[in-house]
């Protein structure tokens, strides 16, 4: 399969990572951005800092997704809250071969699609509340990625990360197909480590662990990722948290393949690392909680389980971020 026209919806820090490495790996990338960051684009190109040095390339960029006609590759990367909006938007760029793959972070709106069993074709409300994700997007144009990329934006058209590049793909269906090692072969000529699965929800488990565990428990607190997970007061409570996570994913069937000492000694070998929720945070951005936190607990109750230390943990979180927006409204009045 041949994947000649390439679009990163999204050009904030995960989707500006992608179009540099795409970009300079020779590839005609183009990018849906908007305001500042689309200006920049177009005037200066993309700029990449990693642990493998500078990547710069230009990009064709714009507001409107007329203009940049059917695509055969669209990378969403999007905050969750954000996502409808953006597909609704790339409704032009879509042919009836179109691969898309959202590069969203929490629990997919897709995960009961594809696949057999008791909750075969059921929605998860917290992700999809009206179902319009699943409109928008017909499960045949999907496949799934969990994306292990660490970055911040240090401009509107330049980004920085400092580890590793990981993105982990698989089919809906959990099928091995060959348009999914044509975008894993694509993926990985860009200098991205990239590995396709046959069984994505799996991988999109782990990297739920990683985000709840630590994403609202880090606003509540300010903490690195490795405070998080290492300091005596706050990893007992980060640790009860797994337990809860560990127990809803093994309800759904998934095979986690890292041990909870193990997964507390990673989240700790991340460093000072400030999770992309407290940033949001830090920006008054809205916050990921539905996708990332209620989802899981809505599974959870399907299952039976109560989750209450990550259902308080996710309500502090959602004060705070309640509380910072009245704020933001007063003062702006």
């Amino acid at each position: 399969m041949k994947i000649n026209q390439i679009c990163i919806a999204g050009a904030g820090a995960i989707g500006g990572t992608l179009a540099a490495r795409l970009a300079t790996s020779g590839q005609r990338v183009n990018v849906l951005a908007r305001g500042r960051t689309l200006a920049a684009l177009r005037e200066e190109g993309i700029t990449l800092d990693d642990l493998e040095g500078r990547h710069h390339a230009m990009v064709n960029a714009s507001d409107k997704a007329e203009e940049l006609g059917p695509q055969d590759l669209i990378l969403v990367c999007t905050k969750a809250p954000a996502l409808a909006t953006m597909l609704r938007q790339i409704q032009p760029l879509l042919h009836e071969q179109t691969i898309v793959i959202p590069v969203v972070n929490g629990m997919p709106w897709w995960y009961f699609q594809g696949i057999e069993g008791r909750f075969a074709g059921e929605r998860i409300v917290a992700a999809d509340p009206d179902g319009e994700l699943a409109r928008l997007l017909p499960a045949h144009h999907l496949i799934g990625a969990v994306v292990f990329i660490t970055a911040s934006r240090e401009g509107p058209a330049h980004v920085r990360s400092g580890n590793p590049h990981l993105m982990i793909m698989g089919e809906i269906n959990h099928q091995l197909s060959e348009r999914l090692e044509a975008v894993r072969e694509l993926i990985a000529n860009a200098g991205i480590e990239a590995r396709a699965t046959d069984n994505i929800r799996d991988q999109l488990w782990t990297k739920i662990i990683a985000n709840l565990t630590s994403n609202p428990l880090s606003v509540v607190t300010g903490a690195t990722l490795e405070q998080l997970y290492s300091h005596p007061d706050l990893s007992p409570l980060v640790r009860q948290m797994l337990d809860e996570i560990l127990q809803t994913a093994a309800a759904y069937g998934a095979r986690i393949r890292f041990d909870p000492q193990t997964i507390m000694e990673m989240g700790t070998g991340m460093g000072a690392v400030r999770t992309s929720m407290l940033q949001d945070y830090d920006n008054h951005q809205p916050l990921e909680l539905a996708t990332i936190g209620d989802a899981v607990v809505e599974l959870a109750s399907r299952a039976g389980f109560a989750m209450p230390i990550t259902r308080h943990v996710l309500a502090l979180a959602r004060f705070l971020a309640s509380q910072r927006a009245t704020n933001n409204t007063l003062n702006n009045h």
